[in-house]
Parts: C-alpha cells; structure tokens; sequence
C-alpha cells in the first residue's frame, strides 16, 4: 500500500478518487510536466523548453509535485541544478497520460491532422486502453457503479 499524499490537504470532494487525483495533478501545465518527465526531461531547461511554461509557473508546478510526492528533486551529478525524476506515484500516472493521449488521439485532432504517437519497442502503437470488469469483458459509464469502500 502506497502513502497518502497529504492528510492535511483540502479536497474538492474527500471521498472521489478522481477529484483528489485532479486537486494533486489535474492542471495542464502539472500533467504536462509529468508528461516530459516521462520522456526524459530532467533539468529545469528541459521542462521549460518542451512546454514553453513561464518560469515562475514552471517553478511553482515542479515544487507542488515534488511536494506531492509525483517528482522528486535531487543534486545533478555536477552539483549546479537539481534534477527532477518521478517516483513511484509519479510513473504510476503512465496510464492516466495514456488514457489521455489516446482520447485526444480520437477526439482532438482532424482525420488528416498529424500527430505524435506512443509506440512500443518494436515501433507499434500502443493498443487502446480498454477498462475490463473482473472477467474480462469490457465496461464503461453504462456498466459500472461507484460503491463506497469500507
């Protein structure tokens, strides 16, 4: 079991899972980081350049996420600048960043409108993401219910 991110945290509604994960991560430029993150962007200059963020705005969602508990900051090799690299929470968003680029894949772009794509390592697409009950059959909105946990 991972740790909470913060027990002293105001949630937008305390008891949704999507809610607490938007209050930790759902801006754009906050996703985005984690996106580059995921790429390979380490260095402060890396996650500037790859978004085109404002500096102070780029500051301020780098020390949010490591507060967090997404990234975390530690000395470069040469000691100058910090290097940020995820944590386990932190990878544990490749799916979230999936779902999302494959939504946008579907529904942000034209037919004809090129776009980048996440392939695996023989060069393939990545298969759609598909949510799947406990036999394997596939779910969505019209076959699911939120339960309380106990």
């Amino acid at each position: 079991m991972t740790e909470a991110v913060s027990t002293d945290a105001e949630w937008t509604d305390p008891t949704c899972p999507v809610a607490r994960t938007l209050d930790v991560v759902g801006d754009r430029w906050s996703l985005l980081i984690v996106r580059d993150a995921m790429d390979g962007a380490r260095a402060f200059t890396d996650f500037q350049q790859a978004t085109g963020i404002a500096r102070n705005i780029l500051t301020d969602r780098l020390r949010r996420l490591v507060e967090r508990g997404i990234i975390e900051r530690n000395p470069a090799p040469s000691g100058k600048r910090p290097v940020y690299t995820l944590t386990p929470a932190g990878r544990d968003l490749f799916t979230v960043v999936v779902a999302l680029r494959q939504w946008g894949e579907r529904h942000a772009f034209a037919p004809t409108e090129e776009h980048s794509v996440l392939v695996d390592e023989q060069g393939r697409p990545i298969p759609e993401l598909r949510p799947t009950s406990s036999t394997g059959t596939r779910v969505g909105p019209e076959t699911t219910v939120v339960q309380k946990k106990r």
